[in-house]
């Protein structure tokens, strides 16, 4: 159900990981997508895979909750997969007819891509599951604020990410109940070719954007009539600051890379 997906909610708790800066967090995050990446066998994506596992545990956001968030990509995953088997040609042939012809390396590399991408996406979720929007949004603003020097409006960029994300849930239960109501009024949305399902999507749509529309007027008039104005004049509640936990994670994050390295040099490519 389209409602099951939790894409950029927020679940409080007092975690290990809930208890990160908000500037760490985002800081880690990146860092951790760029060793995803730099992973080029097996056992240097087992580091990150591991990294990760613990992450998810330290942070009892329940594994359910972090499954559900790959449903958007399910289809990704399986279409990459599909690709490296198919058109990967390194390595023993384990199958050949006509002109299909599966091997090893594709195999492998499959494998590999769907383990990297289904950690890219625990690890992206685990940012916004664990950070509320107001964190978040003050986490961006103060790591951007650097480019204010060259009057670039950086509080109005962090808002609007912020806000992108916050809207995700809404969005996606609008979704389930613009559906339902269709599915009431005797809509047919799952059977069919993909014409006709696209061409049932169109009332669903409509509705949509208009709701968001006027969602997104209310967000900005409420806004202006409590005189929101953000830059130097706004003020924090909470003060962001370092703390040792920041730190172990930075620690963590260099020697995981230094690792990384070590096993891409001394065992190559994953084939």
């Amino acid at each position: 159900m389209i409602k099951d997906i939790t894409i950029g909610q927020y679940f409080p708790g007092n975690s290990f990981v809930h208890k990160l800066d908000p500037r760490a967090k985002l800081i880690i995050t990146f860092a951790a997508i760029i060793e995803i990446f730099v992973c080029k066998n097996f056992l240097s994506l087992a580091v990150i895979v591991l990294f990760t596992a613990v992450a998810v545990i330290v942070s009892r956001i329940s594994l359910k909750v972090m499954l559900k968030g790959l449903k958007m990509i399910y289809f990704l995953i399986v279409l990459m997969s599909a690709l490296q088997i198919f058109y990967n040609e390194d390595g023993d042939i384990l199958v050949e007819w006509w002109k299909i012809k599966i091997t090893t390396g594709g195999v492998y590399t499959a494998i590999f891509m769907a383990v990297r991408i289904i950690t890219l996406i625990f690890i992206s979720s685990l940012l916004t599951y664990t950070t509320s929007p107001t964190a978040l949004t003050d986490g961006i603003e103060r790591i951007l604020s650097p480019l204010k020097l060259i009057k670039v409006p950086v509080d109005t960029l962090a808002m609007m990410m912020s806000i992108a994300l916050r809207f995700i849930p809404t969005l996606i239960d609008e979704i389930d109940k613009i559906m339902s109501a269709q599915k009431a009024r005797g809509a047919d949305l799952e059977t069919g070719g993909i014409v006709k399902r696209a061409k049932a999507l169109i009332p669903i749509f409509i509705p949509l954007f208009v709701n968001s529309f006027r969602r997104a007027y209310e967000l900005a008039f409420a806004m202006e009539c409590r005189c929101y104005n953000g830059g130097n004049h706004r003020t924090r509640m909470k003060q962001m600051k370092l703390s040792w936990r920041d730190w172990v994670m930075f620690v963590i994050l260099a020697v995981m890379l230094a690792g990384i390295i070590l096993l891409n040099h001394f065992f190559g490519e994953i084939i």
